[in-house]
């Protein structure tokens, strides 16, 4: 990197913070600290959209698509569903409540056991998450930039820390605005550049007719598949439940829009994220996609994990790697040398040669991709600790070796601004939940406002030093978007049908949803060990999970209800 790659980095991200402490400076009440005032719409839509959008987003998916293809953008399917009931059903019972969290709501409708089930699940599962979004960009950027990853990790969760710890959940809705511009700029900068390096005679049509020809051009699958992660019923069943959970149940979210001026204000922002995040996420997999494109007129490395082939380069088995590389070489050139012949055929409508020069780089690609599993197992045989799925550091390695000077600086920037965003989100949100659902509700002396807004801060900077410390313990998933959404799926499923059941059945009590919980939680994460860690056993993905997960809360929910004749009362919201 170069002097002003640095600048552009450290000015932006300098800037974030600052403007972040500045624009909550002061004394703030508890109201103001927690829930975050009256935001606008368009600040509460952005804010939830910069919630979502971690590094992850903006490492893995590209890498997702250059593997894979656009396939992945089907997961979002269910996001538009699941904000319309949110917005029906959960927005004004929260609104009229005047809740701070939104297990809040479970104890006005249950009782206290339920509320703190809930929370202690949430606060499990995303003080996890919490570690994963730090340490995602961390890992990479130290594979690349050949930087001490735990150093990594403490920056990026100290700059988060100090602006969340100052102002808290309005700290976190202004410094996500200008999150998402330095964001977005970034990625339709990286695309046009991404276009504009193809060669001459490659137009933008052509890029996709070559991206199509090599399968990852295909968006939706209606092959009904448990073993499928992304096809239109897991889409618009699985994912619907998830996002139905995650937006509608998980504090990190609910907190953005709880600081809405009002419900319209808040069903607007949240509509708004609705609506742009399946384009946005089709954008994103499209830059992945150019990117596809694009080395298959450029070299690429055997493995884009730089730290992966240091290792094997430095053991035994350097000879085999050497020999590898020579062969991914020459298909390599052969590849490209095709390539150009088909660029030439697809301008002059040659639909004979078409056909032959899309069999012959089908069958490079081939070669290419024995070469690298053959890669991957070497790597895993020189050094099992290292993570040989190299999805993840696709995209960065076009960051740093093709784009010009200053734009380094810019994704760099781009990638620790999704970081903070989003980690920002998530450590004001296990504060909020720790301050009102736990630690306010079991204290016996009542203590002033001031109290907790600083009880608050602690517990801020409490998550925030535990992200770190997870974040250096943490390992690589198949993806790391795949691996906040496996641990998310563990336990929102189960948080989701008991606020199903505090919505939709209205007769059952405390207790029947309270030991249904329990044990669909039991079931559900035995599914996902056995699934995910047991070879030979293969039960349920991980998107199943979610309705899974609802669906057992609610039957068993709905059983112990008709055995036990006390749950026979209708609960009325009017009434809470």
């Amino acid at each position: 990197m170069e002097i002003v790659d640095w600048f552009i980095l450290v000015s932006t991200l300098a800037f974030i913070v600052l403007y972040g402490v500045y624009k909550t400076r002061g004394r703030q009440t508890s109201e103001e600290y927690i829930k975050g005032g009256d935001a606008r719409w368009w600040t509460v839509g952005l804010s939830v959209m910069a919630t979502q959008a971690s590094a992850i987003t903006f490492l893995s998916t590209p890498g997702q698509a250059y593997t894979d293809g656009m396939e992945f953008v089907q997961f979002y399917f269910g996001l538009p569903i699941a904000v319309i009931i949110i917005c029906v059903t959960f927005i004004p019972i929260y609104h009229r409540l005047k809740v701070y969290t939104a297990y809040e709501f479970l104890e006005k409708r249950f009782d206290l056991k339920t509320r703190s089930l809930a929370s202690i699940l949430f606060l499990i599962q995303r003080g996890l998450a919490a570690g994963i979004t730090i340490y995602a960009p961390a890992i990479i950027l130290s594979a690349v930039l050949d930087w001490e990853l735990k150093y990594l990790n403490i920056i990026i969760g100290i700059l988060v820390i100090i602006y969340t710890v100052s102002g808290g959940t309005k700290a976190v809705n202004v410094t996500q605005k200008q999150q998402m511009i330095v964001i977005m700029a970034g990625m339709v900068t990286a695309f046009v550049l991404i276009v504009t390096q193809l060669p001459d005679n490659v137009t933008f049509d052509n890029a996709l007719t070559m991206a199509g020809s090599a399968e990852k051009m295909q968006i939706l699958d209606f092959n009904f598949s448990l073993d499928d992660r992304y096809n239109v019923w897991s889409a618009l069943f699985g994912a619907t439940f998830l996002m139905l959970s995650y937006f509608g149940t998980d504090q990190s979210q609910v907190q953005r829009y709880l600081s809405g001026k009002s419900v319209k204000q808040m069903r607007i922002g949240l509509l708004f994220n609705g609506l742009l995040k399946v384009p946005m996420q089709f954008f994103i997999l499209m830059v992945g996609v150019m990117v596809f494109v694009f080395y298959q007129f450029n070299s690429t490395p055997l493995n884009f994990n730089p730290a992966a082939e240091k290792a094997v380069k430095e053991s035994e088995f350097a000879g085999q790697y050497s020999r590898l590389e020579s062969s991914h070489e020459e298909i390599l050139k052969e590849k490209q040398k095709v390539q150009k012949k088909y660029a030439t055929a697809l301008n002059t409508s040659a639909s004979e040669d078409i056909v032959d020069y899309e069999l012959a780089l089908n069958s490079l690609r081939s070669q290419e991709e024995t070469n690298r599993a053959t890669a991957r197992t070497l790597i895993e045989k020189a050094d099992s600790g290292i993570e040989t799925n190299d999805k993840d550091f696709v995209f960065i390695h076009f960051i740093l070796h093709h784009l010009p000077k200053g734009l380094i600086g810019l994704l760099l920037a781009v990638i620790l601004s999704a970081a903070m965003s989003s980690t920002a989100s998530e450590l004001n949100a296990l504060s909020s939940t720790t301050t009102i659902d736990i630690y306010k509700r079991y204290r016996k002396e009542e203590k002033d406002d001031d109290h907790y807004v600083n009880m608050s801060k602690w517990f801020t900077l409490m998550w925030g030093l535990m992200a770190i410390f997870f974040a250096s313990f943490v390992s690589l998933f198949d993806n790391l978007i795949q691996l906040v959404n496996f641990i998310g799926s563990i336990f929102y499923g189960t948080i989701l049908g008991i606020f199903l059941v505090a919505f939709y059945f209205k007769r059952i009590k405390g207790q029947a949803v309270f030991i249904a919980a329990c044990i669909s939680q039991v079931i559900v994460a035995t599914c996902a060990m056995l699934h995910e860690f047991v070879e030979g056993i293969e039960i349920l993905p991980f998107l199943w999970l979610n309705p899974l997960g609802a669906f057992l809360t609610i039957g068993f929910a709905l059983l112990f209800s008709s055995l036990n004749k006390e749950d026979r009362t209708t609960f009325q919201f009017e009434n809470s």
